[in-house]
């Protein structure tokens, strides 16, 4: 068992990485765009009011005659009504910035024993060594109607109930190296004892020894 950091190759490919950028990109920049409209609306109303003396504000302006309004500041609402457009822009804002955040921060690495799994927002830890772990699946789409499952090890801390999730594919949809398979065999069984409910860890660890010795899948 060493005690080196070991980055897994977890995450995705450079081509879905720089599709989910520019798709975060497109989103980001629309919802923006909603958002920053009212504050050029209420310039272009300050224009209507007219250069020479004209009303700084519309709370200033709404006890004229409607016949003097100008027409952007007709019926009263429709300053403030137009002002909440901004507020459809804020979601788009959030998922552009997710889907980046998800994409480009997505990371997964062995310290010792210690499994850190890192996404949009944050970063889990769980000792494999320690933590109740199995295996499992999450759906990756590998096309417009394919969806293939993808084999997971799952690791939750009995104390805190923290879960981490470890893909066991990496970049590009393939398996993870037979040395990155072999760490994580290494970091789940390191001072755990082979019987009682530890005894499925060991035999996990020994699936993920069998994938690293045949990893040609034959």
């Amino acid at each position: 068992m060493t005690n080196e950091r070991i980055r897994l190759s977890v995450g995705a490919g450079p081509g879905q990485r720089a599709f989910a950028a520019v798709v975060g990109v497109v989103f980001t920049a629309l919802g923006a765009v909603f958002v920053l409209l009212p504050v050029f609306a209420d310039r272009l109303l300050a224009r209507l009011t007219g250069y020479g003396d004209p009303f700084p504000s519309y709370e200033e302006a709404r006890d004229l005659p409607p016949g003097m309004l100008p027409p952007g500041l007709h019926d009263g609402a429709a300053p403030e009504s137009f002002r909440l457009v901004g507020l459809c822009g804020l979601p788009a804002v959030l998922l552009g910035l997710y889907v980046l955040l998800r994409v480009l921060r997505a990371a997964a690495w062995l310290d010792g024993t210690r499994a850190s799994v890192r996404g949009a927002l944050g970063t889990r830890t769980v000792d494999l060594a320690t933590a109740e772990v199995h295996g499992g699946t999450v759906p990756y789409r590998a096309g417009e109607d394919a969806v293939l499952p993808v084999p997971t090890v799952v690791a939750r801390d009995r104390d805190t109930g923290r879960r981490v999730t470890i893909p066991l594919r990496g970049l590009g949809l393939a398996s993870l190296p037979p040395y990155e398979l072999r760490a994580l065999a290494d970091a789940m069984t390191a001072g755990r004892p082979n019987s009682g409910r530890d005894a499925d860890a060991h035999v996990l660890a020994g699936q993920l020894r069998a994938m690293a010795d045949n990893p040609l899948g034959r």
